[in-house]
Formats: structure tokens, sequence, C-alpha cells
């Protein structure tokens, strides 16, 4: 094959369309939980975590939510991959030899949101949300007819982690912000030192993403054991959930997220119709199932 600016613009393409086909086809279970959030800056502040300004009976003047600043920041994070391929191999017609590394790399940029996501969660026990508690936390203070008021949204245990999600709003648990979302680049310009030197061309992804917590209230953890009962105490808490003020936020889990240790539990609970009991299972179809690897 002829090295020329052509053949290398299609040779750019066709590794792209790889990479591509190959980042669409993985199951992405971190969109079902994240609020995704553009941004055009270093990092973003959410001062507006917090507020929930319901829909009131207009009586009087109205009444104005300022968005309180609770100094909660979610900075950006770089991730690359890179590949080489030889200037040979293209001149040979060799490019199919390196399909599948591209398919992988498709596959590997789509983990990212995912790895973050749920570890971020699976760490939310321990890491601090915009209210100064941890993510999961028996202590969450509220105001309640002037007075605070802590509130829980965790289990206590020593088993495996299991948690509960309400997805169905505008706001979500997670935020997912990105500046700058995966990107497939290449570096096959002649007059390039690496291209001159090395004889290899340069194709690899960049993206400037990061993930943080978002309502406390839209989720609950726990460490208990992943039974009916505990399951529905669960529910039951999120669902009596207040904000400042004491008014019910309507909140309504959509979505149970376990480790593969809890896989069969959890498809108990959700799936069956029949409890081992042999009555019928009142918590089936409560819940989407969600099974990620990066939540053990």
């Amino acid at each position: 094959m002829i090295i020329n600016a052509q053949t290398l613009d299609l040779a750019f393409k066709g590794f792209k369309t790889v990479y591509t086909d190959a980042y669409l086809q993985v199951p992405s279970f971190a969109e079902k939980i994240f609020m995704k959030v553009p941004s055009q800056s270093r990092d973003e502040s959410y001062g507006w975590l917090g507020q929930f300004p319901q829909l009131r009976e207009w009586i009087g003047a109205r009444v104005v939510h300022n968005l309180k600043s609770y100094g909660f920041t979610i900075t950006k994070r770089m991730f690359e991959s890179t590949v080489s391929v030889s200037r040979n191999d293209i001149a040979d017609d060799r490019m199919g030899v390196f399909k599948p590394m591209f398919s992988e790399m498709g596959q590997l940029a789509r983990r990212p949101p995912e790895e973050l996501m749920f570890g971020l969660i699976k760490n939310g026990f321990n890491s601090l949300c915009f209210d100064g508690q941890n993510f999961f936390d028996t202590d969450h203070p509220i105001i309640k007819d002037e007075q605070v008021e802590l509130v829980s949204n965790m289990q206590a245990g020593t088993g495996p982690a299991w948690f509960l999600f309400d997805t169905s709003r505008g706001v979500r648990p997670v935020i997912w912000q990105e500046r700058e979302s995966c990107e497939f680049q290449g570096m096959t310009d002649p007059e390039n030192p690496n291209v001159f030197l090395n004889n290899e061309y340069v194709y690899g992804v960049r993206a400037r993403v990061n993930a943080g917590f978002g309502l406390w209230q839209l989720a609950f953890g726990s460490k208990a054991a992943l039974t009916a009962e505990n399951y529905a105490a669960a529910r039951a808490a999120m669902m009596n959930f207040c904000s400042d003020g004491g008014r019910k936020l309507g909140v309504s889990p959509t979505v149970l997220v376990v480790s593969p240790a809890l896989e069969f539990d959890a498809r108990n609970i959700l799936n069956a119709e029949i409890t081992s009991g042999g009555g019928t299972n009142v918590w089936r179809n409560t819940a989407e199932l969600i099974i990620p690897p990066y939540v053990a």
C-alpha cells in the first residue's frame, strides 16, 4: 500500500469505526443511575444540592428558595489510552491484525464511568457528600419544626453492601461530570517527530470526566443481610425521607444494585413469584436489578 494522506485517513477512519462499534456495544449500568452534567471548566461547584423548591399553595408573596452553598465541588480527572501502529504494517496492508486491539480499546473506554461511579458508591459509607456527612450515614441533618433532626440512609452490618436508588427524577443520586467525552485521535503527520524517529503512527483516546455524589435522599446503602425484611425496611425509610421543613419528598426506589456475591438473594427478592415459605412474593418487580462487578 502506498503511504499518503488518503491512505492514512482511511486507516484512521477504519480504526475509529472499529473502536466506536465496540464502544457502543458495551452495556452501561452507570447511565441508569447518574445525572450527566456538561461542564466548561476545570471543576464545578454544586451549591444547589440540598434544596427542594417544592410546589406550594400560593398564599401571600412568593417564597424564594435560595440555593444553599455547601462548597461541594467535583474536579475533572484526565483519562487516556494510547497504542502505536508500525508504518510498515500499514504499508504492508496488515491493518486487519490491529482490529481486535482497537475493539478492546473501545470496550475499555466505556469502563471509566462504570468504575468511577460504582467505585464511588462502594466507598459511600466513608466519603463525604454535600451536607458534610458520609453519603451513606446515620446522621444526615434536616430542619424539622425548627429543630435539627438526624436521618439515616443506611443499615449497618458486616456483609457485602447493597444499594437502593431512586432514579426517576431530574436529579440523580450520582453526578457524572463531563468536560470532554472520550475522543478518538491519531498522530500520523509525517513531519511529527515520533513518526519520523520511530517509524510508527500513534492512536489514542482521551477524556476529562469525574463522578461525584448527588442527593443522599435518593440513595440507601446497607451492609446488613439482603433479606426481604431488610429490603422492605430500606424502601420504607427512603419513602419517608423529608426535605427541610418536614415535607415528604416522594422518594420511590427504582433500582437495586448488588455485587455478584448477592445476585442469588437479589433475584429471589425481585424475580421469584413464590417465597421460600410458599407464599406470594410481594416484592417481585419492585425495582430493576443491576449487578456491576465494581461494587464488590
